[in-house]
């Protein structure tokens, strides 16, 4: 016990130190695969292959971005994920293709929303609120950041360093009818939540968007759940001190750096929806299948 609160204590004093670098980030991850194809191999045997990768990093052992194994009963933090997916954003390719494609399911429901974006701003949709059903149709709105039209190269403008990225969400000039009250004062959680979720952001900007959000209070790890680890971020516009404050709710595949699930997402004119106590699954890519 005494050696368990030894390691505990010295992961408190290294996660209060400065961020790491990626390499070191990285060193972190290639350690904790190397331990974990070895520990398959030697003691868990048939019983590896039924779990992912990310599954067992939560469960058996969690990745310090310092380049530390913290011990098997140590939780990854809500931290810790983000970092993780952080470095992983950054090696990610930027893919290719002639659409933008964000798929919203709601699983028990079998409602799906689906959208098309070109990189020239053309847009279609199907599923959404107005649309005929089944029907692939035009759509005016484009893509939407701080209830305003952002175009891709706006997005491929952004800083790459955490501090520089929330500077300049805090300038970006926004639409006050379409902005969230958090979104006005300034704070910049929703729109480092929507640069990650669903939003065609650059490899870079998106390591610097999870790094941004690892960086601020109150965020909290659920565990692994399907499609991830489950994250929970107070809502920023949750001002009634009296009432339960709802919780903005996110799946992060660590290992891929994707949003798989969440209860919150920005609509398309700028506001946001939340969808109770049912995950709403994301898929956002790029693809050369044309809108059908």
């Amino acid at each position: 016990m005494d050696d368990l609160n030894d390691d505990l204590n010295a992961l408190a004093t290294l996660l209060a130190k400065p961020e790491p670098s990626t390499e070191a980030i990285s060193r972190s991850r290639g350690r904790l695969q190397e331990r974990m194809r070895g520990r398959a191999r030697r003691r868990i045997g048939w019983l590896m292959p039924a779990l992912s990768l990310a599954t067992t990093a939560a469960a058996a052992v969690a990745v310090l971005a310092t380049g530390v194994i913290a011990p098997a009963r140590a939780p990854a933090s809500g931290k810790e994920i983000l970092l993780v997916a952080a470095a992983s954003a950054e090696r990610m390719p930027q893919g290719s293709g002639t659409y933008w494609h964000v798929k919203r399911e709601w699983p028990t429901q079998g409602a799906d929303m689906e959208s098309w974006t070109t990189r020239d701003g053309r847009r279609w949709t199907k599923g959404e609120p107005g649309d005929p059903p089944g029907v692939v149709v035009p759509d005016l709105h484009s893509l939407m950041l701080k209830g305003a039209k952002v175009g891709f190269e706006d997005l491929e403008r952004l800083p790459t360093d955490p501090e520089a990225l929330k500077a300049r969400i805090a300038e970006l000039q926004g639409r006050d009818s379409a902005m969230a009250e958090s979104e006005q004062r300034g704070d910049p959680t929703r729109t480092l939540v929507a640069l990650i979720s669903e939003l065609p952001t650059p490899s870079e900007v998106r390591s610097a968007a999870f790094r941004a959000l690892a960086a601020m209070p109150g965020i909290e790890s659920a565990g692994a759940v399907e499609g991830g680890q489950e994250l929970l971020f107070p809502d920023p516009d949750s001002l009634d001190l009296d009432a339960e404050l709802p919780e903005i709710k996110l799946v992060v595949d660590p290992e891929t750096a994707q949003v798989t699930r969440t209860n919150c997402l920005e609509t398309s004119d700028g506001g946001v929806f939340w969808s109770g106590r049912e995950p709403i699954s994301v898929t956002a890519e790029w693809t050369d299948q044309p809108p059908q």
